[in-house]
C-alpha cells in the first residue's frame, strides 16, 4: 500500500484528468473514484495517461452513486489527500428544468459524503476541493461589471430555492457551487475534523481537453467563448467576464495544495491577476500569429467578437503562493491546436465512411 495514496474525483472531466495526470506525472500514488469499470477502462486506456508508463501508481474505486450514503467509504480507505473535482456542469444544456436535482443536491450531497467519509478514517489529511469563483461572486458579475472585488473569503448567501424550470444552467450552476461551499464550510466548523480543507476557486478553465475526441465536447465548456470568437459564431450582444485560467495551472495548484507547508482550511482563487486584463477578442490576434494557413484558408474565419466585461477576482494570494506559468495565450493556442487536430480526425473518418 503506497504510503501517501491521494484520492481523485471527477477524473473523466477537463479538469479532473489534468490533475490525475499531473499527479502521476509527478509521482503520487492515485486512487480514482470512477462510476463504472467502463469509464475506469476509458480512463486508464486514453494515449496521454498510457504515454506517461505509471499505471503502477494509479488504481480504481468504482463508486456508482456519488450522492449515496457513505458513498465514500471504501474509496477513502488507506487515504492520505483527497483531490475532489467532480461537479455538474453547467454547458450540457442551456437551462434545466430542476435545478435542484441537477445541480444542487449533486454538489452539496457529493462533498458532504467525502467529507463524512473521510471523518470515518484516520489516514486522511487533507482534502482540496474546487469550488468555483461562482461561488464567491454573484451571478450579475458574469455578464455585468458590479464594481466589487472578490476576494478567496468572500462568501455569498445561498441562492433563493426552488429555482423554478427553465433556470438557466449556469444560474443554477453557481447555486449548487454557492450551496456546497457554504455546507462544507459549516460541517468543518461544526465537526472539527482531524483533517483540513482547501477550497480553490476557478474562474473559466481554459485549453486543450485530454479525454475529449470530438468537435461538440471541446465547445460544451468554458473553451466555448475563445473558440466562438475564432470560428466566427455570433457572440451576441451582451458580455462575458474576462476571467481565465489554463487547465495546466488549474491542475497543477490542486495537486500543489496538498502540501504541508501550505496552511489548511483557507480558499484560493484561480484567475490570472493581472494588472492590466486581457480581452475575450484577443484570440483573434492569438490566432492569426499562430495559425495564418488555418486563417488564410479560412478554415479559422476569425472574424467574431465577444464583448469583455470586467469582473474583480483578487488572486495575488494565489500567485504568491503557487504561481502561475500559463497565459491567455497559451490556452487559446492548446485550444485551437486540440480543435485543428480534432476536425482532421473527424474529416477522416469521414472520408473513410464515404469512400
Amino acid at each position: 500500500m503506497p504510503k501517501d495514496l491521494v484520492l481523485i474525483t471527477g477524473v473523466t472531466g477537463h479538469v479532473g484528468f489534468r490533475v490525475l495526470r499531473y499527479a502521476l506525472e509527478h509521482g503520487l500514488a492515485v486512487r480514482a473514484a470512477v462510476r463504472s469499470q467502463a469509464k475506469a477502462q476509458a480512463v486508464r486506456s486514453y494515449p496521454s495517461l498510457k504515454g506517461l508508463d505509471k499505471d503502477h501508481l494509479l488504481e480504481f474505486v468504482t463508486v456508482p452513486d456519488f450522492t449515496a450514503s457513505g458513498a465514500f467509504d471504501n474509496a477513502v480507505a488507506n487515504v492520505k489527500y483527497i483531490i475532489h473535482c467532480a461537479s455538474p456542469i453547467p454547458f450540457a444544456s442551456p437551462t434545466t428544468d430542476d435545478a435542484e436535482r441537477d445541480f444542487v443536491a449533486p454538489a452539496v450531497l457529493t462533498t458532504l459524503g467525502i467529507l463524512e467519509s473521510a471523518r470515518r478514517v484516520e489516514t486522511v489529511r487533507r482534502i482540496v476541493i474546487t469550488s468555483s469563483c461562482i461561488a464567491i461572486a454573484p451571478v450579475a458579475a458574469a455578464v455585468s461589471d458590479t464594481g466589487e472585488t472578490y476576494t478567496a473569503e468572500t462568501r455569498q448567501p445561498d441562492l433563493d430555492a426552488p429555482l423554478p424550470p427553465g433556470t438557466p444552467s449556469f444560474v443554477a450552476y453557481a447555486a449548487g457551487k454557492v450551496a456546497a461551499l457554504n455546507r462544507a464550510e459549516a460541517w468543518i466548523q461544526t465537526e472539527r475534523p482531524r483533517f483540513d480543507a482547501i477550497h480553490l476557486m476557478p474562474s473559466y478553465v481554459l485549453g486543450r481537453i485530454d479525454m475529449c475526441d470530438s468537435l461538440e465536447r471541446l465547445q460544451t465548456s468554458a473553451n466555448s467563448f475563445p473558440l466562438d470568437i475564432v470560428l466566427g459564431h455570433d457572440g451576441g450582444e451582451g458580455g462575458m467576464a474576462m476571467v481565465v485560467n489554463h487547465v495546466d495551472d488549474c491542475a497543477r495548484i490542486h495537486v500543489e495544495a496538498l502540501n504541508p507547508r501550505i496552511e489548511g482550511n483557507q480558499s484560493f482563487i484561480i484567475d490570472y491577476n493581472l494588472s492590466s486584463k486581457v480581452e475575450w477578442d484577443e484570440a483573434k490576434d492569438i490566432v492569426a500569429k499562430h495559425f495564418p494557413v488555418a486563417v488564410n484558408f479560412d478554415v479559422l474565419p476569425n472574424n467574431s467578437t465577444l464583448k469583455s466585461v470586467c469582473c474583480r477576482l483578487e488572486s495575488s494570494k494565489t500567485e504568491k503562493t503557487f504561481g502561475f506559468r500559463q497565459s491567455y495565450e497559451s490556452a487559446v493556442v492548446d485550444l485551437v491546436q486540440q480543435y485543428l487536430e480534432l476536425r482532421e480526425m473527424q474529416k477522416g473518418a469521414s472520408n473513410g465512411v464515404d469512400s
